[in-house]
């Protein structure tokens, strides 16, 4: 059982801004320096060099190749209490280089973790802060290992902040409440036999009539499923030449919806698909999991907590607990299962068409205007972060939310879906 007195808390925000102050130098050239060598997932590593060499040289402890993981690091500052966590990414897309503005998320995370741990030097309470390097989540589910390795077991809270266009949330700088949905990744391979497509088609058994057939059968699908819910999918082999009758093909889709159980259900009924469509073919059939992108749950408390310190400092964000959230999805998804968590939304100014995976956001997301904007949510975190720590009443709110939420999980989602291009997988 957590034991905290509450403390006044001017002193300690006092502390979190003379941090960002005196980091700001530091908080801008880490940010240059992720954006302008653009990593692959499970490739960061000198992102993971400069954020650790970051951190060592500001005097922390860091444990660099963290979970197993090559390009994960973790650190902490503090002892005994409660337990604060930021999650910083820091991978880019291929080609497009930081077009989903990790870069931001790192540095935001970054600034968090200095603030609240400063704010811990000053007051001398209990209480620990934590920021864990999640590489990967561009669609290789990074954090899947981390959780598995126990990382976020006694963690009371994880923030972290996602920025995209200003135009998604019109009246506000960002949003505190985001919901995603849950996504299934699968590739559905399917065997067949070679043959000469002229001379001897009757000696073949192809493959691809049995691709074509699943693609065919998930179009018919989707009259009959919920709204909310997508099934998205390529031929990602078809074959080599058109006179060879193809011996394999394959097919790669995701599943989404806006609760993993609704995914378990409707992933069930894709399966059927492919497997209808192996036996019309006369294939064999192997479908195997990539991995699943639990839905994003954001905490209540948390993310009410979030938006009321940034009002705190003048930057007003939505809180509203109907959101729809956005059919994109996160493995920060798969942290909300395990701790209270939240992703919010930070709006950066950009030009029409220059949304998330687009050459415009990568220029975006390296410009200081946008690294301004994004210190702002970062302060809010830490913010936030520290009422965690010193006030009983926000820790335990916060974990009957959680309680309470895992009682919903398996409920399905009627609510509409917003058309928002928000930075998710």
């Amino acid at each position: 059982m957590h034991v905290q007195v509450n403390v006044t808390r001017q002193p300690a925000m006092e502390a979190i801004d003379r941090s960002f102050e005196a980091r700001a130098k530091d908080l801008w050239e880490i940010n240059q320096k992720i954006h302008s060598n653009p990593e692959l997932g499970y490739k960061e590593f000198k992102a993971h060099d400069n954020i650790t060499g970051l951190l060592e040289r500001l005097g922390y402890q860091v444990t660099k190749h963290a979970h197993g993981l090559e390009t994960s690091f973790v650190a902490e500052y503090g002892k005994g209490g409660r337990v604060v966590a930021f999650n910083a990414e820091y991978d880019a897309l291929p080609g497009i280089g930081h077009a989903c503005g990790h870069n931001l998320i790192a540095t935001m995370s970054i600034g968090g973790f200095l603030a609240v741990a400063e704010a811990l030097k000053k007051e001398g309470i209990a209480g620990r802060v934590r920021l864990i390097g999640t590489p990967a989540e561009e669609g290789l589910g990074g954090k899947i290992p981390i959780i598995d390795a126990g990382a976020y077991t006694d963690v009371d809270a994880c923030l972290m902040t996602h920025p995209g266009p200003l135009s998604e949330r019109p009246g506000y700088a960002g949003d505190a409440y985001m919901p995603t949905f849950a996504n299934h990744k699968v590739t559905v391979t399917f065997t067949g036999k070679t043959a000469h497509a002229a001379m001897a088609p009757w000696e073949g058994v192809n493959a691809l009539d049995a691709a074509v057939l699943a693609y065919s059968g998930i179009g018919v699908l989707r009259q009959q499923i919920h709204p909310n819910s997508r099934v998205h999918s390529i031929i990602s082999n078809g074959g080599d030449r058109p006179n060879v009758i193809p011996g394999t093909a394959s097919i790669d889709c995701y599943v989404r919806c806006p609760t993993l159980q609704m995914a378990d259900d409707l992933l069930g009924r894709v399966k059927a698909c492919f497997e209808g469509a192996a036996k019309q073919a006369a294939c064999d059939i192997d479908i195997r999991s990539i991995n699943t992108y639990a839905d994003l749950r954001p905490n209540k408390a948390l993310s009410a907590a979030y938006a009321n310190e940034m009002a705190e400092i003048g930057v007003k964000v939505a809180c509203d607990f109907d959101s729809a959230g956005v059919p994109g999805s996160t493995d920060q998804g798969n942290v909300s299962y395990e701790c209270p968590s939240f992703q919010a939304f930070v709006g950066l100014e950009t030009k029409p068409g220059c949304n998330n995976h687009t050459p415009g956001f990568t220029a975006i997301a390296g410009s200081e205007e946008s690294h301004k904007l994004c210190l702002a949510a970062s302060k809010g975190m830490a913010r936030a972060a520290w009422r965690i720590l010193a006030e009983d009443d926000l820790a335990s709110q916060i974990r009957r939310d959680f309680e309470e939420d895992k009682k919903t999980r398996s409920q399905p989602v009627e609510g509409r879906v917003l058309s928002r291009n928000a930075g998710f997988c």
